[in-house]
């Protein structure tokens, strides 16, 4: 395995990558041991020495070429596959796609990324049943005086952020020092920056200055994109740092719904805020209510307090959260279509949410509606079993939405995205969104043991596990997106086969859920990045167990939070350390992520936490009075809370308590 080195000068006006020797550089490398497998990587020691008399400041890039035919490529959180370069791409979100060529904006050839946007510290491609690879050090730090590169085990001062690359255009995957956003900068899908002049994002050598570093080299068979996760599992080992500590569980569960039980409860619509801010002129709170039933509101919210209330034997808490569920249930439902409407604005329910005007085609939202039935579910099995209450109602709207769910899909087995608002008809596909009515049947069958609609889950779960989770591409499922490849879909697929495990015993369940793990865990950080940007950078926050939203909002959310149950599930079939270490740190990043006291994250009240934690220059908008830019948004949102709450009061709990 060649490695081919080029650098680019901050002093000069050349876009293009050279020869070191042009700069005044010279450099070495020396690959010792390692089969390049994906547990014994060889290991690539590269020499960077500036042989001229003066300083030298730009960027060093170290590609590995590979025998390109049809690659894929894996960036863990930024990039997969092309990031669907092979689709229209003239939507209003923009986000890095691969394109052969020289297509237009936002697609390109080629990408070139500060190291924090990658979840790991490494790049990949897939190209005719081969994995090619390399990972190292994410970030620079002095020690004793000495560039080096960071790891887990070492301390020092922060230095410089490296980058990683990846060329469709000659077939490399590649590592910087120093680092480029190139050609484009996605602060968010709808600010977008051209490629900068080279300036703070520099390495830097004096003259005569030396530094060295490693490279861990990957070229093994693998019979799919999925080849790539056993050497992301080596990785996270390597890098790996827990969050830091936070909150016990119970205190967490009592801050998170008593601030959401407090704080977003709007009486008059029986319903949480979907945004609770502080109001610094009038006092009080301001609310922006945007309500829907489920994703970013609803039962999101409601269903993880209701839990958390028959946890912590709370019973105004409880009857709060069933108050929103019951006005759900009772008021929702579209007699046309036989589906519950989202959306709830000035004492009208519809299908115009927040998320309306983005959508390519009216109607319905799989994702809503049966995410929705979902947690009417989960919460009537917590009322039964810690209650001893049989809501049959709940179970019966249930049964009734269901089917117009199942007769929705096509041929494949897929559930629609978009359903008719008028019929129930499926109107759009092409989405991984819609796994969560495979989840909401698999729940129903193990639920009630009615086994009716088991052959058709199973042709379901086949069809997207080879369609999506096998290629390492699930997308669709935020409706603000533009079918970006995502972290949110997955966690309705991980539900969805736990549930066929539990009802079938079938071994091939578990292969299944394991490799949707890996998905997700591609876009769960393994180390705790250092972000430089307040009030992130300052309170030692940590971004160990968090998850990248998507290749287009990228930034950490807490969705993945409320996977706890399910990778506990996982832990109880099979002895994975690996799977259970990386539980463990979701749990641990969900109880530091909110404010265990009052300004913590330079807003808010104990318990109050947003959805927005900006790990990189993603998403990097918000300000503070003075205009200095902010990591976090300064809002209490509740189903952000409510995704770390239910993954911290659901069977997790009750192993915890022992």
């Amino acid at each position: 395995m060649e490695l081919v080195i080029t650098a680019r000068s901050k002093f000069r006006d050349e876009p293009d990558y050279t020869e070191p020797d042009r700069h005044g550089l010279s450099t070495s490398v020396t690959v010792t041991g390692g089969t390049g497998s994906a547990s014994d990587p060889a290991q690539a020691r590269v020499r960077v020495c500036n042989f001229s008399g003066a300083a030298w400041s730009g960027v060093i890039h170290v590609e590995l070429p590979f025998p390109k035919q049809n690659p894929r490529f894996f960036l863990p959180a930024f990039m997969y596959g092309r990031n669907r370069g092979e689709a229209p791409q003239n939507v209003p979100n923009e986000f890095p796609r691969l394109r052969e060529g020289k297509p237009s904006r936002p697609s390109s050839p080629w990408w070139m990324v500060r190291s924090d946007r990658l979840s790991h510290p490494a790049a990949f491609a897939f190209d005719n049943g081969f994995v090619y690879g390399l990972c190292a050090s994410p970030y620079f730090i002095f020690r004793d005086g000495v560039k080096t590169e960071w790891k887990p085990e070492l301390s020092g001062e922060f230095y410089q952020y490296g980058g990683f690359t990846c060329s469709l255009a000659k077939g490399t995957v590649g590592y910087t020092l120093g680092y480029e956003n190139a050609p484009l900068l996605f602060i968010k899908s709808r600010l977008v920056k051209e490629r900068a002049a080279l300036d703070n994002n520099c390495f830097e050598l004096a003259a005569g200055e030396e530094v060295e570093f490693t490279l861990e080299l990957y070229a093994y068979e693998a019979g799919s994109e999925l080849g790539i996760n056993p050497a992301l599992q080596e990785i996270y080992f390597r890098y790996h740092q827990p969050p830091r500590q936070g909150s016990d569980i119970r205190t967490a569960a009592a801050d998170l719904s008593n601030a959401i039980y407090q704080d977003a409860w709007l009486p008059g619509d029986r319903s949480y805020s979907t945004f609770v801010y502080e109001d610094k002129e009038k006092g009080g709170y301001r609310y922006n209510k945007i309500i829907s039933i489920s994703w970013t509101g609803g039962l999101t919210a409601a269903v993880p307090v209701l839990m958390a209330a028959l946890r912590l034997e709370e019973e105004p808490v409880r009857e709060q959260a069933l108050s929103c569920i019951r006005n759900i249930i009772t008021n929702s439902l579209n007699p046309d279509s036989g589906l519950p409407y989202e959306a709830y604005q000035d004492g009208k329910w519809s299908i115009s949410g927040w998320w309306f005007d983005g959508m390519r085609t009216p109607g319905h939202s799989a994702y809503l509606c049966a995410q929705a039935l979902f947690y009417i579910m989960k919460a009537y099995e917590f009322e039964k079993k810690i209650k001893n209450v049989h809501h049959e109602d709940w179970l019966l709207f249930v049964s009734k939405v269901l089917p117009v769910l199942e007769k929705s899909k096509n041929t494949d087995g897929e559930y629609p995205a978009i359903l008719s608002e008028k019929t129930g008809a499926g109107l759009e596909y092409d989405s991984f969104g819609g796994v969560w009515c495979m989840a909401a049947m698999a729940y129903y069958s193990w639920l009630t043991g009615d086994k009716t609609s088991l052959e058709g889950l199973k042709h379901s779960e086949k069809h997207y596990y080879e369609a999506y989770v096998k290629r390492m591409e699930c997308y669709g499922a935020p409706l603000d997106a533009d079918k970006a490849a995502d972290s949110e879909g997955i966690l309705a697929y991980i539900k969805a086969v736990r549930f066929l495990h539990a009802i079938t015993g079938e071994e091939l369940f578990l292969e299944h859920m394991r490799d949707a793990i890996d998905y997700e865990f591609s876009f769960k950080f393994a180390y705790n990045s250092p972000v430089k940007v307040p009030p992130l950078s300052t309170i030692g926050w940590s971004s160990c167990g968090g998850s990248v939203t998507s290749v287009a909002n990228p930034h950490i959310h807490p969705m993945s939070g409320n996977l706890v149950d399910e990778l506990y599930y996982y832990v109880q079939q099979r002895d994975d350390p690996y799977v259970r270490q990386r539980m463990l740190d979701t749990v641990g990043w969900g109880c530091q992520t909110y404010n265990r006291y009052d300004n913590e994250f330079d807003y808010g009240k104990r318990g109050w936490m947003s959805e927005r934690f900006c790990h990189s220059e993603g998403l990097l908008t918000e300000t503070y009075s003075d205009g200095s830019p902010a990591s976090t948004w300064f809002c209490l949102m509740p189903w952000a809370a409510g995704s770390v709450l239910e993954g911290l009061v659901g069977d997790y709990w009750e192993a915890d308590a022992k």
